[in-house]
């Protein structure tokens, strides 16, 4: 069996990044793929659409803005750099970032598409990890990082007819697959408050011929605007990373949800838009037909005759209704994928909090028992101890480099000590 230094499972934007800040390092790293190639949310690139970070939250630059898999170093190979100078675009649209992503992917031997790692074990005699690979033979790493990303997440009274081919009810992951369908449907509702469910409603209200029967469901008291002040953002620091780690958990678990407009708000300019294409489409006097109504949760769905019958429940007013349709976009998220079956051949050495949640330390590292002895780490799974940061990619180059530091027992990026003008918490020491 060969030795890696550090094996990566998965590679999503944040292992790319550690695969990418690695690339220089004097190590010997590899990482695992089920995909055939590198892309970021393909159903969801849809035209005009783009991320809510600027292009400087690319896979390095902020950490090593002279590395050559940075975003601008992307737009200089392909003869684009003065155009994008010349654009004057602070934030990528969906689509380049993914090309993006699949250039430097390309461009990163250590990246190996088209084999699944199905399980993980640790090998006393060795000091290392054994991960079984599809594909080609079992390989031992020092150190390995999971970052195996989400999955989409369906409210449960829509889970069965997502899982129903002869029904049209799907997540907006699938978005994409199926628009054309989505916008000859007589009727279509979409649910979900969050930035997806916006850039769903707003491209069929602007595609469809007619917005007669296409509705937008929240459960959210409003929709809501994304918090984007400039020292509001600074709750994506590592500062405030940092800080959250540091919370009792039962405190951290009270923060989370009531963080949602930091992850789960819309972008203003895509708020403005939504407005400006109701406003054109009000010309001449008429109201346009789409329905948008916040505070009201599905409660019930069923497949009829003509589509899927929706029970709804307005959650202030306590009022109940049901609402027929032709097809449902569930614009409702994404959840961290399970890391059961992967943990599952390193038995009881995983240590739990309460509710049975992986114990995470500072450093991004599974806290684990005796006999494994070797150090793992995930990546966007650890929401739940470091805070709405997890999923965000302004925070990516910042976690990989932590944990290339760890692995490599120095500091081979230099990260900053303060990161915010915001100090959070108090100092024990401060004069009274």
């Amino acid at each position: 069996m060969r030795r890696f230094d550090l094996a990566g499972v998965g590679i999503g934007p944040f292992n790319l990044s550690l695969a990418a800040l690695a690339e220089p390092l004097d190590a010997d790293v590899v990482l695992f793929d089920a995909r055939p190639e590198f892309r970021w949310h393909p159903g969801m690139l849809v035209d005009g659409a783009t991320l809510q970070v600027p292009f400087l939250a690319d896979l390095v630059s902020l950490v090593d803005p002279t590395s050559r898999h940075s975003f601008l170093n992307y737009l200089r190979a392909h003869g684009r750099l003065l155009p994008f100078y010349f654009a004057e675009r602070f934030h990528l649209s969906r689509a380049e970032y993914d090309d993006y992503g699949r250039w430097a992917a390309g461009r990163l031997p250590s990246c190996r598409f088209g084999h699944e790692v199905t399980g993980m074990r640790w090998v006393p005699g060795a000091e290392a990890f054994e991960l079984t690979v599809t594909g080609t033979d079992p390989v031992l790493a020092s150190s390995v990082v999971l970052g195996v990303g989400t999955s989409p997440s369906v409210p449960e009274p829509l889970r069965d007819l997502v899982d129903d081919p002869g029904v049209r009810v799907l997540h907006s992951a699938d978005y994409l697959t199926h628009r054309a369908a989505l916008l000859a449907a007589e009727r279509v509702s979409v649910v979900g408050s969050g930035q997806s469910g916006a850039e769903v409603f707003l491209d069929l209200l602007r595609a469809r011929s007619t917005v007669d029967g296409l509705r937008w469901l929240a459960r959210t008291p409003a929709f809501a605007p994304m918090e984007y002040s400039k020292l509001g953002l600074e709750q994506f620091t590592p500062d405030y990373t940092a800080f959250f780690h540091g919370l009792p958990g039962s405190v951290r678990d009270e923060l989370v949800p009531a963080q949602w407009q930091l992850y789960r708000g819309i972008d203003a300019e895509t708020m403005a838009a939504i407005h400006d294409e109701l406003y054109r489409r009000s010309i001449g006097g008429r109201w346009p037909g789409a329905v948008l109504t916040p505070g009201v949760e599905v409660v019930s769905a069923n497949a009829v005759d003509d589509g899927i019958e929706l029970g709804l429940r307005h959650v202030q007013q306590g009022s109940t209704a049901t609402h027929r349709t032709s097809a449902v976009v569930s614009a409702t998220g994404y959840a961290e994928t399970p890391l059961g079956p992967l943990l599952n051949g390193l038995g009881d050495a995983v240590c739990g909090d309460a509710s049975g949640r992986l114990v995470i330390d500072a450093d991004y590292r599974v806290r684990l028992r005796e006999p494994v002895r070797g150090p793992l780490f995930v990546q966007n799974a650890e929401r739940h101890t470091h805070g709405p940061g997890a999923p965000d990619l302004g925070l990516g180059a910042w976690r990989a480099a932590a944990i290339l530091n760890s692995v490599c027992g120095k500091p081979v990026y230099d990260l900053p000590e303060r990161t915010a003008f915001t100090t959070f918490g108090l100092d024990k020491t401060e004069d009274q």
